[in-house]
């Protein structure tokens, strides 16, 4: 997978007096702050000059992903405009690959100037790793969008072996595929983005080599069930909705919900190019205000279906609502006979610290990638977390929205663990990778 060209990417496919006014937006009946209104009845908060946005326009761009709806919302419902940011585009991207192609143009080239992304790749991207000519592209995060929400499919092909979060339950048909020639297939979204990770953990904690025992193939998001009612591949690793519209066109079902590895694990992030931060610090302090607000939206149960009825639109997500809502509201029917019901796996846009860029999430994103060779064993993780992660813009904006009492004491959640037992500690990455029987570093 390594060795897939970029082409094929492609064809694969006022602030602290505000915090009163905002803490009252999130939850009094003005129809902007509730639904049924225009962004117009959204009052903004940006009056002095010493607040106001250096630039009013934006273009961010998203993947059609249950994920994405932070920024839906900050558009849809007025956050952006509220803020000062009058003239915000949010516009669909085909593929990550496509994203990364408008981040490297950047807005006065025709392209993007900030995205909803998996969170490695602003580091691949500032490290030159993923951009055209090896040649580096400095970004920041600046929140993270959300816990879990991912999941592992299968084809109804491998039902029979009712495989789980325990993937060893597949080795005997990926090793016969493999000595007939034909690998089992495995389908991501990116390389070296999240659910490469997660699917090249999940099948190594089972004793499946993923660079050696499977063929990883790269589909966009929307395109997966298509691509697995082709029989394009055995397996894939994708954001909500599609999981759930597998299962909704019994094509195939859920090995797992990636919560199930690990429990409010990280996901999306929220990456501006760092010039553009660098150039209009108080309009990126002023996006970020809007789209911790659309969390803190998000995040209310009673805002679920009215979120799912937004982001199902065509310009969107572009699935019917039956299929994002179940899984949003944490109701989960795997397609094999498994259910959860109002499980506290499901996806989370503010509680549980989502929205907090932690540094040990970012620093387990790159040892993983140095785990299968994307960064040299000798990267300096923590300079590279220091450069690319912006949790003092975050905590800036968290303050100027009145969710002071959001910041965590710590930048650092402290020591994960994974559901096969394996514990990462960002102090110790070292141990972490030495304790990984498959890895290539």
């Amino acid at each position: 997978m390594s060795n897939l060209s970029r082409r094929n990417f492609i064809i694969t496919a006022g602030a602290t007096a505000a915090g009163t006014l905002l803490v009252h937006g999130c939850s009094s009946p003005n129809k902007s702050a509730t639904g049924g209104g225009t962004p117009n009845a959204v009052p903004a908060v940006n009056s002095g000059t010493a607040d106001a946005p250096e630039v009013t326009t934006a273009k961010l761009g998203f993947i059609s992903l249950t994920d994405c709806a932070p920024l839906v919302i900050a558009k849809e419902k007025g956050y952006f405009e509220k803020y000062g940011m009058k003239d915000v585009s949010v516009t669909k991207q085909t593929s990550w690959a496509v994203t990364r192609d408008n981040l490297e143009l950047g807005s006065d080239k025709g392209g993007i100037d900030g995205a909803h992304i998996l969170t490695p790749m602003p580091y691949l991207m500032s490290a030159g790793k993923i951009t055209k000519g090896n040649t580096p592209l400095p970004m920041y995060i600046l929140a993270r969008l959300n816990l879990n929400g991912q999941g592992i499919s299968l084809s109804n092909d491998y039902a029979d072996l009712k495989v789980g979060v325990d993937s060893s339950l597949l080795k005997a048909k990926v090793d016969a595929a493999k000595a007939a020639g034909k690998k089992f297939k495995a389908a991501v979204t990116f390389p070296g983005g999240t659910h490469d990770l997660w699917m090249r953990y999940w099948l190594a904690a089972g004793g499946i080599d993923p660079d050696n025992d499977v063929d990883l193939v790269v589909i966009p998001p929307p395109q997966m069930v298509a691509n697995m009612e082709t029989k394009t591949m055995d397996a894939f690793c994708v954001g909500e909705p599609w999981n759930s519209r597998l299962v909704n066109k019994k094509l195939g079902y859920s090995a797992l919900t990636t919560g199930e590895m690990w429990k409010g694990h990280p996901e999306k992030a929220f990456s501006m190019r760092a010039d553009w931060v660098d150039k209009n610090p108080k309009a990126a302090k002023a996006l970020l205000m809007a789209i911790q607000e659309a969390q803190v939206w998000c995040d209310k149960d009673e805002n679920k279906q009215e979120m799912c009825e937004i982001v199902s639109a065509d310009k969107y997500i572009k699935a019917p609502v039956k299929d994002i809502i179940d899984r949003a509201k944490g109701n989960f029917d795997f397609g094999d006979g498994r259910t959860l019901q109002n499980s506290d796996l499901l996806m989370k846009f503010w509680r549980d610290g989502a929205s907090y860029p932690f540094k040990n999430h970012d620093a387990w994103f790159i040892t993983e990638s140095i785990r299968w060779g994307k960064f040299a064993a000798d990267t300096n993780i923590k300079e590279m977390v220091d450069k690319v992660n912006r949790e003092d813009l975050w905590k800036a904006a968290a303050k100027a929205i009145g969710q002071e009492a959001a910041i965590p004491k710590d930048s650092s959640r402290g020591v994960e663990t994974f559901f096969n037992g394996t514990k990462f500690d960002a102090n110790d990455t070292a141990g972490y990778l030495s304790s990984l029987k498959i890895k290539k570093a």
